[in-house]
């Protein structure tokens, strides 16, 4: 996922300090977390998910193993997700591999690369990842890396694999010790790099720690190198016992003992705030007063460690609390550049303030200023302190923001877009966070991260309908409506009630600017809109829809001088004939279709409609051959359409080739074939998280399964993948689906059901209109 600076700790020293772990006696937790190292050191690698709720002591449980392992050799990772950059792709991970580099604001374009390739150079990273990463980084390319032709999803499977090695290279080097914070935050680009390095981490000398709050749906849970680990509130004597250390030799009464202890519940984080507020308010009456202006445990907690935060920070003064402001602005991590700049204080000053928060314990610095980053204690603590402005202030305030990073951090507004639109988003500045957000969307859709994409598109959406009605404003409400629907087909699936919506706002759309004159100016707009509706209707399998989709679409291609959509046209006018009982006519036009076929010309289609036109062609294609009866012939297509899709390194093309080519090879009696087919999709589906193509996967499966007599596991998943189907809005093949599981029920002697099967496949085929 990322490097190290030096092999027995990162450049990110442990964050707590010294001591302050011991203040909450998590012995048999971290007693579990050391004996999971120790076998993880002796390569068998080891993922611990560890759950609790806010203020817990999940963080101070992993700062407590960073202790703990600090005079062992071992490489040591840190990656820390933010609520702020859910949407932002590898966030985590970058901010892992600035640390470890050393990137600097003010180092140079050419400094970044030299310390990037030093840092490589530790793990012989070959020059293509090299290429991958420093674009991950989004570092300007010198000339020292090859520029590498490939499709934007090639390029963030190629990353993510390239991570992965580094990983593998680091682990064979020494042990490794990772540490994903906060993943209920992560956005999904960096959640799938740790999903595949959790997948294969068995082998490797590498314990994995993952914590997260409790509403977070955890993976990987039952494998056999995974353990849970819940964290649970404290017992009241516990609570005692931490407010004795914090305490030490200062006096305290038993009856402010007693009310920290019942006004935080139990919570570690809060215990330490309300004693630290309690012992700065400097008398027994002011304690008191500080206490009581907590509320009690049956309200929200955070609402107690709020009301503690801001007695603190207003005991502070003036200037450390205005500064804490700031900075909860920005983030829960910053640097000391951006925080003088945004501060506008005389440096001594900013320093002072900063020194005081630091030794209150609400920050944590690493580095030394000017090249310092900061970190607030826990994301509560930033929150309180944000909490504190007001909303004219606070609006005031990431207006500061936005332009101070757009002026002095040109570079990362460039680079990351969406960072730039939050702060023009809570400033209020609704057409600059509008341009912001669609271009991160755009941008990401580019770069194949589509559920970051899917929420940075519609954020774009969500500001724009609050717009004046301009043509302007119009145009690009049009532009962005249709870039989300091909991230919907993905994510949401063809037929989801998502994708649909999205497709039926873009053709609306389209109809009320044409109705005013003004038709967009880019005609593949219009042919993603009806693309987009064609293929809803094919797998919910509205046969008589989808046919005039295809119709329209094909009359409007021919009116156009491009042979890309000429050649979409004959695609879908041959697959709608197929799938509707004409199956000579459906091959004709498939064959059109793919004469038309370039792909140098025509690759950049396949972002926009999902997948390469020619490989999916040669699919569908080679299911017509078979149902004429050229066996031969329908193999043949089948490899030639992998052949494409390995070629081009597509990753949804391939998903797409390896789903329908497993299915002409199950036709074709061909189990073997057919299996291996399935296991490769069922790899690459399980990155896209879709429940359509999961769906899809499930029924290969159990069809191969009904056909090589393992029909007790046919039965169940069928059943699973017909029920996940119909959740996705799915129809096509159902009858198909139906008849496998009547089959298979007959054969295990469940004639009941079978007949039930088989009366859901008559009124299946009977709803398609006698086909699909």
């Amino acid at each position: 996922m990322a490097l190290r600076a030096s092999t027995v700790e990162s450049r990110f020293e442990a964050l707590h300090p010294s001591g302050l772990t011991a203040l909450v006696g998590r012995g048999e937790e971290t007693e579990l977390l050391l004996r999971r190292w120790s076998r993880a050191k002796g390569g068998e690698g080891q993922v611990v998910l560890i759950s609790g709720e806010a203020g817990i002591g999940k963080s101070r449980l992993t700062a407590t193993v960073l202790e703990s392992l600090a005079r062992e050799p071992h490489t040591r990772l840190r990656y820390f997700c933010s609520p702020q950059h859910t949407d932002s792709a590898f966030y985590p991970i970058i901010g892992q591999m600035e640390r470890a580099a050393g990137l600097l604001h003010d180092d140079t374009p050419q400094q970044k690369l030299d310390k990037l390739d030093a840092l490589l150079a530790q793990t012989s990273t070959s020059i293509q990842d090299a290429t991958l990463i420093a674009e991950m980084l989004s570092l300007q390319n010198d000339g020292r890396y090859p520029t590498l032709e490939l499709t934007p999803q090639q390029r963030r499977q190629k990353t993510l694999e390239a991570l992965t090695t580094q990983i593998e290279i680091l682990s064979r080097q020494n042990p490794v010790l990772m540490i994903f914070e906060d993943a209920h935050w992560a956005d999904p680009t960096s959640f799938e790099a740790f999903g595949r390095l959790a997948d294969r981490i068995r082998t490797h000398r590498v314990l994995l720690l993952v914590t997260f709050r409790p509403e977070f749906d955890a993976p990987w849970v039952g494998l056999p190198y995974v353990t849970a680990l819940t964290i649970n509130r404290l017992a009241e004597h516990e609570v005692g016992g931490m407010i004795d250390r914090i305490v030490g030799n200062r006096p305290l009464s038993a009856s402010l003992r007693q009310d920290i202890v019942e006004r935080t519940d139990g919570i570690p984080l809060f215990v330490e705030e309300m004693t630290k507020a309690v012992l700065e308010a400097g008398s027994e009456t002011a304690a008191q007063r500080a206490i009581a202006a907590v509320p009690s445990p049956a309200l929200a907690v955070p609402a107690s460690l709020h009301a503690s935060l801001m007695a603190r920070l207003d005991r502070l003064g003036g200037p450390a609390k205005e500064l804490a402001q700031i900075a909860a602005a920005i983030g829960r991590e910053f640097p000391h550049a951006l925080l003088a700049s945004v501060a506008r204080q005389p440096e001594a000053e900013l320093r002072s303030a900063l020194d005081r928060l630091i030794a209150a314990g609400l920050l944590f610095q690493r580095g030394v200023p000017p090249h310092a980053t900061y970190l607030f204690k826990h994301a509560l603590v930033q929150d309180a302190a944000y909490g504190t402005l007001l909303r004219e202030p606070r609006r005031t305030l990431h207006v500061r923001i936005a332009e101070t990073i757009e002026s002095e951090f040109a570079e990362s507004a460039e680079s990351r877009p969406e960072l730039l639109a939050r702060h023009w988003t809570e400033a209020g500045q609704v057409e600059k966070a509008t341009a912001l957000w669609g271009k991160a969307g755009l941008r990401s859709a580019q770069r194949s991260a589509l559920v970051e994409a899917t929420e940075q598109l519609r954020r774009a959406l969500d500001l724009l309908a609050t717009l004046p009605g301009t043509p302007a404003r119009r145009r690009e409400e049009i532009k962005l409506q249709v870039a989300l629907i091909t991230p919907f087909l993905h994510v949401r699936g063809y037929a989801a009630p998502e994708t649909r919506a999205a497709v039926e706002r873009a053709r609306l759309l389209i109809e009320q600017a044409e109705a005013l004159g003004e038709p967009p100016e880019d005609p593949l707009l219009l042919f993603s809109v009806l693309y987009g509706m064609w293929v809803a209707n094919l797998v919910a399998f509205n046969g008589d829809v989808m046919r005039e989709l295809a119709v329209q679409f094909l009359a409007l291609a021919e009116k156009q001088s491009a042979t890309g959509p000429l050649m979409l046209g004959h695609r879908l006018m041959g697959l709608s004939l197929l799938h509707t009982g004409n199956i000579a006519d459906g091959r004709a036009h498939l064959d059109r279709a793919f004469t038309l076929y370039d792909y140098a010309e025509h690759r950049p289609l396949a972002t926009r409609f999902g997948q390469d036109i020619g490989a999916a062609t040669l699919c569908w294609r080679s299911l017509a051959f078979w149902l004429l009866g050229y066996l031969e012939a329908a193999l043949a297509d089948t490899e030639h359409a992998l052949a494409v899709a390995r070629e081009i390194g597509h990753s949804a093309t391939l998903m797409y080739v390896l789903n329908f080519s497993a299915w002409t090879h199950i036709h074709c009696g061909n189990y073997a074939a057919a299996t291996a087919m399935i296991d490769e999709f069922s790899a690459l589906k399980d990155q896209t998280g879709s429940l359509f193509w999961a769906a899809w996967g499930m029924m290969q499966r159990g069809c191969v399964l009904a056909l090589t007599d393992k029909v007790s596991d046919a039965v169940q998943t069928i059943t699973s993948g017909v029920t996940a189907m119909r959740s996705t809005g799915t129809t096509m093949w159902m009858p198909l689906w139906l008849s496998y599981l009547a089959r298979a029920n007959a054969e295990i002697g469940q004639f009941d059901a079978a007949t039930r099967y088989i009366g859901e496949t008559m009124t299946a085929v009977d709803d398609s209109g006698g086909s699909g």
